[in-house]
């Protein structure tokens, strides 16, 4: 339990909880206990935390970003692969309490398995804390998904503005950062995009990435408007 605790960068003060959100409907039938619960509704209550707080980091970090590419980004943020991921970083397969059958049938390695018992921990944390304790869990574990996520983000709008001013030739775009203010652990960032040396749009991040691709956005939208 400590290393998993380790791990998730959490400790829990009540240890059943994360003993529950491990166990598997197999393992609880098997033992036939009415005590022994499986982590079946605290993978229910876990699916809403982690949907919540993807959809709440997408919202606050990216103002100008569509309803409907919002919920695509958070589609492949959320789905089983990303959190397979998080279940293989953790080495959770070989903590899950698994049914026999379950074990011989490769259970420690089922991408459902492991899937909702990641789920059931962000759940675990929410209820052994808050809110709050819950959301910084889920990103923290979300990790390279997340960044991965941003880094698609951000070259979607600088290729989107690259290519439509490529329609004329002899245009020539470039980003320049304006100021970067606050503490080193919450630092914001202002850019600026250029077309031809002329200010077309700016934009304000958490990174420098985030900038430029706030001020692409804002261009794009100019642009697409003069046009």
């Amino acid at each position: 339990m400590q290393e998993l605790e380790q791990k998730i960068g959490y400790t829990f003060r009540d240890k059943a909880l994360l003993q529950t959100a491990l166990t598997h409907s197999s393992y609880a039938n098997e033992a036939k206990r009415e005590k022994c619960l499986c982590n079946e509704r605290l993978e229910f209550l876990g699916d809403s935390v982690l949907g919540f707080t993807v959809a709440q980091y997408l919202y606050n970090h990216y103002p100008d970003m569509p309803e409907g590419k919002m919920t695509k980004l958070r589609a492949e943020l959320v789905c089983e692969q990303s959190l397979v991921r998080i279940a293989d970083g953790l080495g959770l397969g070989e903590h899950l309490y698994l049914g026999r059958g379950e074990v011989l049938g490769g259970g420690r390695q089922r991408a459902s398995i492991l899937a909702d018992a990641v789920e059931a921990i962000f759940a675990a944390v929410l209820l052994d804390s808050d809110i709050g304790q819950a959301e910084r869990i889920v990103l923290a574990l979300l990790g390279d998904s997340l960044r991965a996520e941003q880094g698609n983000v951000v070259q979607d709008n600088k290729t989107a503005l690259q290519e439509l001013v490529q329609q004329k030739s002899g245009q020539v775009l470039s980003y320049h950062l304006l100021s970067a203010s606050g503490p080193d652990h919450q630092k914001v960032f202002e850019s600026e995009v250029r077309l031809n040396d002329r200010s077309v749009g700016t934009g304000r991040g958490r990174s420098k990435k985030e900038a430029e691709q706030a001020a692409a956005c804002a261009a794009l939208r100019q642009l697409t408007i003069s046009d």
